[in-house]
């Protein structure tokens, strides 16, 4: 099986760190007089907290681009599955520090990019 990332059919740069999340999505939860749990779980939902490495600006670009929209089709590898799959999702902060910045010869390099990706 290819492993792989892509946004709307598009091809991403491999992340160097990937975390998948399964997160429970609660309406009212209590406890009763003995501590019991009444649990409203109403929906469960992906988040991936995906980490790339050093990017030329054109790839981060493409990245941005590709994320740039309110929401957005991921195909990624979900490890409930087992398998690649493909929901709709949204992005949170995007964080990319510079790594180099020549004003010179107008090169620059970015350390990476840091991004959640969450299950709409």
């Amino acid at each position: 099986m290819n492993y792989y990332l892509a946004v709307n059919g598009t091809t991403l740069p491999a992340p160097n760190q990937y975390s998948f999340t399964v997160n429970d999505i609660d309406g009212k939860s209590t406890r009763n007089a003995n501590g019991k749990l009444s649990r409203d779980r109403v929906a469960v939902k992906r988040k991936l907290t995906i980490n790339w490495g050093p990017l030329s600006i054109e790839q981060l670009s493409q990245i941005l681009q590709a994320i740039k929209d309110p929401f957005f089709q991921c195909t990624y590898l979900d490890g409930q599955e087992g398998k690649m799959m493909t929901k709709t999702f949204y992005v949170g902060d995007r964080t990319s520090p510079a790594y180099s910045w020549n004003e010179k010869l107008k090169l620059s390099a970015w350390q990476g990019l840091q991004c959640d990706f969450i299950e709409q």
